[in-house]
């Protein structure tokens, strides 16, 4: 089995709807942050209890798609910081060293590569960094459907130099026993597209963890001799496609528990992961199985 696997923290959105924090859409988990901060800074605290090495800012859904575009204009920076400063607070507070990933996500809609606005996109990260910066020590550009989007983070960061990590959400089957991204893109693209905006680490999330194994292997094929590490972070939706992700509460899988999650990521770090979590549905009680066995 593998060892030394740094273990992210799972998916704040349900955790928050768990723990019984306001939570709708299109607000999503942007409205405990909007009206019940404590609730996040106690879901953190809940990952870092079961074993997480990295949180990540609960700022997936500061984007005009879930707050609205006057809301984001007024608050989004405000807000992000308000979520930096929480996980960091969390961190501080637990005293395990624990990092924090700040989270720059689809700006105009999970697995919509189709939507995406590379001259609004700029101004939308740039508001989001803003807010974060203070807080974070590395930048997560996650759930990310196309290479398109990740080249615009990398624009954006400038000469930041703290590190950078590019996770892609996956099509939900395999195509001839290949993944590909949502837009189509293969993998093999994904990947050097990576190592040319000079990621630290390459991810696959918010996608069935039956497709992370082959997304890992192609990619370590892709990114032989390089040193940029591999993760993956898979969810629990029972549904497929956009409408898990935007249309409302997807219902989640009965077959993902904690023991048969950390048997999927044991065959995600035999194919390269050294970073794995949770996404959608991925609660503490599965990051404390994965601590407990690959961290």
């Amino acid at each position: 089995m593998a060892s030394g696997v740094t273990i992210l923290d799972g998916g704040m959105g349900r955790e928050l709807l768990r723990m019984g924090a306001p939570f709708r859409q299109p607000e999503w988990s942007a409205l405990a942050l909007m009206e019940a901060p404590e609730l996040v800074g106690r879901a953190h605290r809940a990952f870092l209890d079961a074993g997480a090495q990295i949180v990540t800012t609960n700022s997936y859904a500061l984007v005009p798609f879930h707050i609205g575009p006057e809301r984001f204009a007024a608050q989004g920076q405000a807000l992000a910081e308000l979520a930096g400063r929480i996980a960091r607070d969390a961190a501080d507070e637990h005293g395990g060293g624990a990092g924090i990933a700040g989270s720059l996500p689809p700006l105009f809609g999970s697995y919509r590569p189709d939507l995406f606005d590379p001259e609004v996109a700029p101004d939308l990260l740039r508001t989001l960094v803003a807010g974060l910066s203070p807080h974070v020590d590395l930048w997560l550009g996650e759930t990310l459907s196309a290479t398109a989007e990740a080249a615009v983070i990398r624009q954006v960061l400038g000469s930041d130099r703290r590190p950078l990590w590019l996770s892609f959400t996956l099509a939900d089957e395999l195509t001839d026993g290949r993944a590909r991204l949502r837009s189509g893109e293969h993998v093999a693209r994904a990947a050097a597209e990576a190592r040319a905006l000079g990621a630290a680490a390459l991810l696959f999330n918010c996608s069935p963890p039956e497709v992370m194994a082959a997304a890992i292997g192609e990619a370590a094929t892709a990114l032989a001799g390089s040193r940029m590490r591999l993760g993956a972070y898979a969810n629990a939706f029972a549904g497929t496609g956009r409408s898990a992700a935007n249309a409302g509460l997807s219902p989640l899988r009965t077959d993902t528990g904690p023991v048969r999650y950390l048997e999927l990521a044991c065959s995600w770090a035999a194919a390269g992961a050294s970073v794995i979590g949770g996404c959608c549905g991925i609660g503490p009680e599965h990051i404390r199985e994965l601590a407990t066995s690959l961290g």
